[in-house]
């Protein structure tokens, strides 16, 4: 009987025996993401699931956004921007009377879906995501890559911190490079 389950991980690393890793899953909360970030994320479909806030039903008044590095530069010009798109928001709600008093709700829906075509892809959203160990160890690694996108990069990287500690046998052979990319000893498992 093994005292220590890493030296039994690694071998099912090392084997590629991963359909053993599919048994379990970890959950992630991921708070003010971007849509751009959750388009790219659930394209992730076997050994995943995802939750995402509906703009169907969650009206634009606040939209939460963050500048990526690449338009810092640009910041003023961003919050201008994003401003003038919330002011839409509320003043197209105001005109169509959306909370005046026995407008049906399907109304409301129907412009609400409406007015999000005129939403940003950068607009901050929650996304509930759970993978199993397998996918998590592919995704971790394809999404820490150089070339993923930046969002990706970071959100994966400290989902990989935090597997590393929660997982420690199952990410034992992960390392971090300089990068900020984390590549595991055995890519196919």
């Amino acid at each position: 009987m093994r005292t220590d389950p890493r030296g039994y991980l690694r071998n099912i690393l090392k084997s590629a025996h991963g359909s053993v890793l599919e048994h379990a899953s970890y959950s992630f909360a991921l708070h003010n993401v971007s849509r751009v970030a959750t388009h790219e994320i659930v394209r992730h479909r076997a050994g995943a699931a995802y939750s995402q806030e509906s703009l169907r039903y969650v009206r634009l008044v606040d939209i939460g956004f963050r500048v990526p590095p690449a338009l810092e530069p640009l910041r003023q010009q961003c919050v201008e921007l994003v401003e003038r798109l919330e002011e839409f928001q509320r003043s197209a709600a105001e005109q169509l009377q959306l909370d005046a008093d026995g407008v049906p709700f399907h109304v409301k829906k129907e412009v609400t879906s409406a007015l999000r075509r005129l939403a940003p892809i950068g607009l901050s959203t929650d996304l509930i995501l759970t993978m199993n160990l397998r996918t998590l160890r592919h995704v971790v690694e394809m999404r820490t890559a150089p070339g993923a996108e930046e969002e990706l990069r970071l959100i994966f990287g400290r989902i990989a911190e935090i597997m590393v500690g929660e997982a420690s046998g199952v990410f034992q052979d992960f390392q971090r490079r300089d990068d900020s990319s984390w590549v595991p000893e055995f890519p196919k498992v």
